[in-house]
This record gives C-alpha cells, structure tokens and sequence, in this order.
C-alpha cells in the first residue's frame, strides 16, 4: 500500500463530512509531501502524458493554462481518484437523499467510471494548473457531461507569498433570493481542499435546498501558482 493510500484512509473523514455539510468544503492540511508538490509541477511542461491543453484567455475562462491528463493517469492522480471517492461517496449519496434527488452513486470509483463510459463520458478530467502574474480563473462548476459526482479535490503545490502573492482560491454559495456569499481561502503548499462541484445541501425552515457553488482563483499579484485537481467522472470531450 502506498503512502498517499495510507494517509487517505487515515484522514479523519467524519470531520471532512461534517465540513463538506455545513460549509461545503473541507481543508486536509498537509496532505501532499513537499516532494510530490514538485515531481507534479515539473511534470506541467512534459509534452508527453497529456490529452488537451487550455489556454484560459482562448475561452474567456481566465488567464493561466491548464493541461488534462490522459489515461494512464501518473500513479499519483490515479490513487487519489480510487481512494477518496470511497470515503466521499456516502456523503454524496446523504446530499442526494437531503435533497430528495433520485440517484445514488456507487460505491467504487471503478463503477462511476462505468457510468460515465456508458453516458459517452470518456476522456480523464484529473488536470494540473499553472498561473503566472496577472492570471485568475473564472467562478465556475466542472461538471463535463451528464454524469458528475458532486465533489471534487484541488491539491495546491507552491506556498503563498513565498511562491506567489493573491491567487485566493475563491468559493462562492448562491443562496435563493439572497446576494451570493463569497468565501476566500488561502491553502499552503500540500493542502488538500475538498469542495462542491455543484451544490449542497442547506437547511431551511421548510427542509434543505440546494445551494450552488462556483469556484475560480483571484488575480496573482506576482510569482507563479500550480494546482492540481481530482475531478471524479470523466468528460465528453
């Protein structure tokens, strides 16, 4: 068993659960060694392991460039994709039943994946991002299909005002008939953040509503920032 498979299963999932519950997002301090951090940042300018490029200005997504892994997955990414969602999988399911959604997930991240093939839903979505001075993403919900698990992970690899300045990572919570909350964070260099892809659920006076989430990164001030991110279904295209 690895050391990212035994760090996984040693996580304290019922404080991750309750975070993912009441605010929509969980912090794993620490989560990736400063070693994995820099064995993926240098694995951005590989030419080789990857299926798309998106340059964010190109789409008015942003400024900064992302790369999406293509299958075989790095044996990193691959174990964090097989061994989160099992842990994640029960609290998604509790979000569905809260909210009176008719579906159920299944328990194997090798079963979604079934789904998401079966759905046309082929192509990896495990990606690594790279900003420089000036660069940000726009708020948004990678979703990629029909089929979306409604939780995803972003591991951050270069430490604030150290490695950059700005580059918040940036959460937002639409409430019905209320202004949007924005909720901003600043996760250090092998942090873990844990989070929505869509929504969640939120009690009311009359039972729990669904209250959308996006998600995007502030304006970087100087330096340069990288991320990688865990998205658990696959995409069309």
């Amino acid at each position: 068993m690895s050391n990212i498979v035994q760090q996984t299963n040693a996580l304290n999932w019922q404080n991750i659960a309750d975070d993912l519950h009441d605010k929509g997002y969980a912090i794993v301090p620490g989560f990736l060694s400063t070693e994995d951090c820099a064995n993926l940042i240098r694995q951005f300018d590989n030419p080789q392991g990857y299926r798309k490029t998106v340059v964010m200005e190109r789409y008015r997504f942003g400024l900064g460039a992302y790369k999406y892994w293509n299958y075989p997955l790095p044996p990193l990414v691959q174990e964090l994709r097989e061994h989160l969602y099992p842990h994640l999988v029960p609290i998604a399911n509790l979000w569905m039943k809260l909210l009176r959604i008719d579906k159920q997930f299944p328990n194997t991240y090798m079963d979604l994946q079934t789904l998401c093939h079966a759905a046309g839903q082929t192509k990896p979505t495990p990606l690594i991002l790279k900003y420089g001075e000036g660069g940000f993403n726009t708020l948004h919900q990678d979703l990629y299909g029909e089929v979306y698990f409604p939780i995803q992970a972003a591991c951050f690899l270069s430490q604030p005002e150290q490695d950059y300045t700005g580059g918040e990572f940036v959460l937002t919570q639409q409430v019905p008939r209320a202004q949007s909350k924005a909720i901003v964070l600043k996760p250090q260099k092998g942090d873990m953040v844990i989070f929505t892809t869509n929504f969640r659920p939120v009690k009311g006076s009359r039972g729990y509503y669904r209250a959308a989430m996006r998600h995007g990164v502030s304006e970087l001030h100087s330096g340069e920032r990288c991320t990688m991110g865990i998205i658990f279904h696959d995409a069309v295209s």
